[in-house]
């Protein structure tokens, strides 16, 4: 199911979409999909970080113990 959204952008962004829509031939709705997907992955994955940094239970490796290990 596909469902529609308006977003209300800042000019000089707009006009990036629409040159980037004509270079790439692809539509702004597809850019902004792809763009929206990319950023909430990474947004996923910056919370299992904090998550994992504020974990007292999970492991903490000292620089020098990780270039032991990985042999730099």
């Amino acid at each position: 199911m596909r469902v529609a959204l308006s977003v209300r952008l800042p000019s000089f962004l707009a006009e990036e979409l629409n040159d980037l829509a004509r270079s790439t031939e692809r539509s702004k709705s597809y850019l902004v999909q792809k763009a929206l997907e990319v950023y909430l992955r990474e947004q996923a994955d910056l919370q299992v970080a904090f998550d994992r940094l504020h974990d007292p239970a999970d492991e903490v490796v000292s620089m020098e113990d990780m270039r032991i290990e990985l042999g730099l």
